[in-house]
């Protein structure tokens, strides 16, 4: 799908523009790294994956505000201790020069994650990304109980990658969510890929706990579809959960263009109003960022095809 497609899809929807909760800024070196890992098809990767957007940062933001993108994330994670306070120092000063980014943090378990993320939380923090699988900890883990009392309280979103996919790992899968939401059921947490491939389970928890909200990160696409293939059998949930569902991209680290994305989530025939809520209003909603569309529509009938 072309630049022209996307423009006309917020045409017809009346779109004032997209919201992308899922999108990746980091510190030049720290991306560059991430692309050699994508570039070896890393354990964590299992298969090749091509980067689509492989950029400096400037045209990167240049391409996403191109597809109408009105605000974003910069979505970083730490993979050992001593790094996620260092990585919140470079995000503060991203979304300071970038006015469209959603100031973004992270944390990791270590001693002292409180002290950060009570001066992120301070300092504007919107949105935190949490990555359980390349992090490689129990997001339970008492390191992080007043990591987690500190964002209940403040009622910040946590987009976190808890699901199983592409690869399995050793505190990934719904089980150790509901432990989380045990303890701290107020977290507003954004179940990063709808939780692929724990789809139902983690729509499940999204239906016990009113806080808990999805995004759509990759979902739907080709190249998703052919290795965690989202159940037809769940479609009328994914309606049901029409306001609870935001649209994420993983920009730049896709293989395929921004685009197919979009036309992944039209190509479900849930109707024009899902699109809207799913592609920009939801968000809207989650951060602040306005008024909703303003074309409220009307949901189309369900397709299983």
């Amino acid at each position: 799908m072309n630049d022209d497609y996307v423009a006309g899809l917020r045409t017809r929807l009346g779109l004032p523009g997209i919201i992308d909760i899922h999108t990746h800024f980091m510190p030049e070196p720290v991306m560059r790294k991430v692309w050699d890992y994508f570039d070896s098809a890393g354990p964590l990767i299992g298969r090749a994956w091509p980067i689509e957007y492989r950029d400096e940062e400037q045209v990167r933001l240049k391409t996403l505000r191109g597809f109408g993108v009105r605000a974003f994330t910069s979505m970083v994670y730490p993979h050992k201790p001593d790094m996620a306070a260092w990585l919140n120092s470079w995000t503060a000063d991203f979304a300071a020069r970038t006015p469209d980014c959603l100031h973004t943090a992270t944390f990791y378990p270590e001693p002292g994650a409180g002290e950060y993320v009570r001066a992120a939380l301070d300092g504007g923090t919107r949105v935190f990304k949490v990555h359980v699988q390349v992090g490689q900890f129990d997001p339970g883990d008492p390191l992080l109980d007043e990591v987690w009392g500190l964002i209940q309280e403040a009622g910040v979103p946590v987009v976190i990658h808890c699901g199983s996919g592409p690869t399995p790992g050793k505190f990934t899968g719904p089980g150790p969510i509901r432990a989380l939401l045990r303890r701290f059921p107020r977290l507003r947490l954004i179940i990063a890929h709808l939780g692929a491939p724990e789809y139902t389970e983690f729509l499940d928890i999204a239906a016990e706990h009113d806080a808990v909200l999805l995004d759509t990160t990759m979902n739907f696409t080709d190249f998703f579809e052919s290795a965690d293939p989202f159940p037809a059998s769940e479609y009328p949930r994914l309606r049901d959960f029409g306001d609870r569902i935001l649209f994420g991209s993983d920009f730049p680290n896709i293989p395929y263009p921004y685009g197919h994305a979009l036309h992944a989530l039209e190509r479900l025939n849930l109707g024009d109003d899902w699109l809207r809520r799913v592609c920009h209003d939801n968000a809207a909603r989650v951060f602040g960022l306005g008024q909703p569309s303003p074309h409220p529509g009307k949901t189309s009938p369900v397709s299983s095809d």
